[in-house]
């Protein structure tokens, strides 16, 4: 039987004018993952305005067919290399894409941030680059791209690299690859550049194929409870396994409850399954006629953490700012409960990384805060370096999601 190549999910960020649809048309063009008629469709819109192939129409044109539901798949973006398929979490262009960003790419492997040659690190590159930090990604690929606006030159190249780098230092990110590109001429996509030859590195595709993916499974299990099906007299716990693997015969716990059971069986649509592993959605039925409901989280090993306070840092994303007395709802995996924040005990600029100020009582647009959480009945929690799922959650202000955070410190 076929192997079937691994998939690893990517979020391509940076500042919006640096060139991420282009590198993105690029990738799909060079890895022949979009159609021919498509293409050829897109080279000839181009001929008739009197332009060369512009590759961010690709973006373009695949956008405005999602959103008239034709054709293209709209949950996500897909290219594919000898050795993995790589999926594309939130293509860039959305108007709120920070907020994506935080919901989305939180589930991402790894992350390409995009900076233009010639413009350099800007403010934005910076928020995106802590978003990076914030969300605990360590596979970090940076492409300097638009090297044919700067001559190609390396003297450039290593002015930007330094840049980054001493940047990214301080978000603890050591970037695995910095990649100098033209992704408008393709210069060091898929093919090595010869207007570049003073570089000796990677091009963007075997940068990805050269990364490791980490895999949960050998990790405690958690399976946080999405929600119940009842069929005949089948009661399934419905959920995604988050690490661990889960099977038959395991003996398990629910928290915050505390009930204890046993797997009974292992339950998928038109499949006959005995176990799943993490990234898994699958159904289980327990051997106890127990009241398990959404927000319980199963786990077999070691314990996670049951609280009602913790620290945590987040990200304000919402126009309006928060001041403290503010009742939010807290949601991490399938929990969901009434919070509100204890105390700011420091607020920062996101793209400075600076204090503002200590001890504070609000927090504004794209700043960050050091904050103390309170929530209404206890949740269960992960560091999140350890267990992402479990370590990272949203805020929500009466219907929007106003911030996301992490929790490093349990």
């Amino acid at each position: 039987m076929k192997k079937e190549k691994e998939h690893m999910k990517i979020v391509i960020v940076g500042h919006v004018d640096h060139g991420k649809s282009t590198l993105i048309g690029r990738l799909f063009y060079d890895t022949d993952s979009i159609p021919r008629e498509k293409i050829e469709e897109v080279k000839k819109a181009c001929k008739d305005l009197g332009k060369e192939m512009e590759f961010a129409y690709l973006m373009d044109h695949l956008q405005e067919e999602r959103e008239q539901g034709i054709t293209i798949d709209t949950a996500q973006t897909f290219f594919k290399t000898a050795k993995r398929n790589y999926v594309i979490i939130d293509a860039p262009g959305h108007k709120e894409f920070i907020k994506n960003m935080i919901t989305g790419a939180s589930q991402a492997d790894t992350a390409i941030l995009i900076v233009d040659a010639k413009e350099g690190v800007q403010e934005q590159t910076k928020r995106h680059a802590f978003i990076l930090g914030l969300l605990g990604l360590k596979q970090v690929i940076v492409v300097l791209n638009k090297m044919d606006l700067v001559e190609f030159k390396e003297e450039r190249f290593n002015e930007v690299k330094k840049e980054i780098i001493e940047f990214l230092s301080t978000l603890s990110i050591k970037p695995v690859h910095i990649v100098p590109v033209s992704a408008r001429l393709g210069d060091n996509i898929a093919f090595k550049s010869t207007k570049m030859k003073w570089y000796s590195g990677l091009t963007v595709l075997k940068a990805l194929d050269s990364l490791k993916l980490e895999t949960q499974s050998i990790k405690p299990l958690r399976f946080p409870v999405q929600g119940v099906l009842k069929v005949g007299d089948k009661r399934i716990l419905m959920g995604r396994v988050e690490s661990g693997s889960i099977s038959e015969g395991q003996e398990i716990e629910f928290l915050p409850s505390g009930k204890k059971a046993k797997v009974k069986s292992i339950e998928e649509f038109l499949k006959e399954k005995h176990s799943a592993i993490a990234g898994e959605s699958t159904g289980i039925t327990i051997d106890q006629p127990l009241f398990i409901e959404r927000g319980e989280v199963a786990f077999a090993g070691r314990k996670p953490f049951v609280k009602n306070e913790f620290n945590a840092s987040i990200f304000w994303m919402a126009k309006q700012p928060f001041k403290l007395g503010e009742k939010l709802v807290f949601r991490c995996a399938t929990q969901e409960t009434e919070c509100e924040i204890k105390a700011i005990k420091s607020r920062i600029d996101s793209s400075t990384l600076k204090t503002i100020e200590e001890n504070s009582t609000e927090l504004n647009e794209n700043e960050v805060g050091k904050v103390i959480i309170k929530t209404k009945k206890p949740v269960v929690l992960e560091n999140f370096n350890e267990i992402e799922e479990l370590g990272r959650f949203v805020l929500v202000r009466g219907e929007n999601v106003s911030a996301g955070g992490t929790i490093s410190w349990l």
